[in-house]
């Protein structure tokens, strides 16, 4: 009898294991696009000769709510993505970008929206000599964000389904090398979609009922470095230094607000300031202008679960000498490694123009 109750514990206890087992059932995408590069700056109308096409293929990883995160967001996707572009001109030539991605569905999972943030590797850069007609890229590799809306069918016929919509990629180094005119090319697509074992998919977790939720006041400080150069081709890459302190308040499960104020140390801008001073005198650059500028921000962060999309938006308090306006923003990505420490890759820009990528370490106390 007593082996008979041991016997009958443990299977309870492999039950309740597997019955807290996550599942993770995932999907592939192929969808070929064509499009064209849109003229968001003059300076590259002589780019745009043709028509762009390629390809995004993608693996989603679909979520059912096992997570609260999960079900806060109507049960997305995250995955990984790959772009092949054909830029449909001699000197753009192709790219291809490798990115991390979220797919958030709308209007009962008929609609989906993407986005993706990764990196992209373009084969024909500006070069001095051998392709100075390229003003676009300055460099081989490049940040690269898409955004992809479609209308979407899954498991039509035994995990096949299909999508179509419109793709807008983004091509830019962020100033890490000049040129830098970047490129964003607006694509219609349409592509099949594939969910792997769609008869086992598990059925979705309700998201019960809403809580409340709330964090004290935080402190936090980052330090944010990189390399960048002006807009002056040949001028040099320089590093840089940010030093960030500012307040949070997570003030549900998914927004926290802040406030906080920075110093930029930009060598690239002590270079700009003597270049100015003996190149272009009408400008009125001395060039013993202070390079370093003292800036103040209010920004959000979207948490999903340890990422967390980050916007910011400043103006420089001190500016000593001018450079692409006071008014600044911030976009990137942010990922928890613990309560306190805590990761960051962002673009610094100036409205649409990119000053630098910065990577930053900070703590949360």
């Amino acid at each position: 009898m007593r082996n008979q109750l041991l016997v009958i514990l443990c299977s309870i206890s492999v039950l309740c294991f597997s019955q807290e087992e996550e599942k993770k059932p995932f999907s592939l995408d192929f969808s070929p696009f064509y499009g064209t590069i849109l003229e968001h700056n003059p300076d590259i109308s002589h780019l745009i000769t043709d028509h762009p096409a390629g390809f995004v293929l993608s693996y989603n990883r679909k979520t059912y709510g096992f997570n609260a995160w999960e079900r806060r967001y109507n049960y997305p996707d995250w995955g990984f993505s790959m772009t092949y572009q054909d830029m449909k001109n001699p000197y753009l030539g192709e790219n291809i970008g490798l990115y991390g991605h979220f797919n958030f569905y709308f209007l009962n999972r008929s609609l989906v929206f993407r986005i993706g943030q990764g990196i992209a590797y373009t084969n024909k850069p500006y070069d001095k000599t051998e392709n100075y007609i390229n003003n676009a890229y300055g460099s081989h590799l490049l940040s690269s964000t898409y955004l992809k809306f479609d209308f979407i069918k899954e498991n039509l016929y035994k995990g096949l389904g299909f999508n179509a919509g419109f793709t807008v990629i983004h091509y830019s180094n962020a100033n890490i090398k000049a040129p830098n005119n970047s490129t964003n090319t607006f694509a219609f697509s349409a592509g099949l979609n594939y969910v792997f074992d769609a008869e086992e998919f598990p059925e979705y977790i309700p998201e019960g009922e809403r809580t409340k939720y709330s964090e004290p006041f935080k402190y936090n400080f980052v330090f944010r470095s990189g390399v960048n150069e002006s807009d002056i081709n040949g001028s040099g890459q320089f590093p840089f230094y940010v030093f960030t302190g500012f307040v949070d308040k997570r003030i549900n499960h998914k927004s926290t607000i802040l406030a906080g104020t920075e110093l930029f140390v930009s060598k690239f801008l002590e270079e700009m300031i003597k270049h100015q001073s003996i190149a272009f005198p009408e400008l009125g650059v001395k060039g013993d202008e202070d390079y370093k500028r003292v800036g103040v921000f209010v920004g959000h962060e979207l948490r999903f679960n340890k990422i967390a999309f980050i916007t910011h938006l400043g103006y420089y308090i001190y500016y000593p000498v001018e450079f692409e306006g006071r008014v600044y923003n911030r976009l990137g990505l942010k990922r928890y490694f613990s309560d306190k420490i805590f990761g960051v890759v962002n673009v610094h820009s100036h409205g649409a123009k990119a000053e630098a990528v910065e990577f930053g370490l900070g703590i949360r106390l």
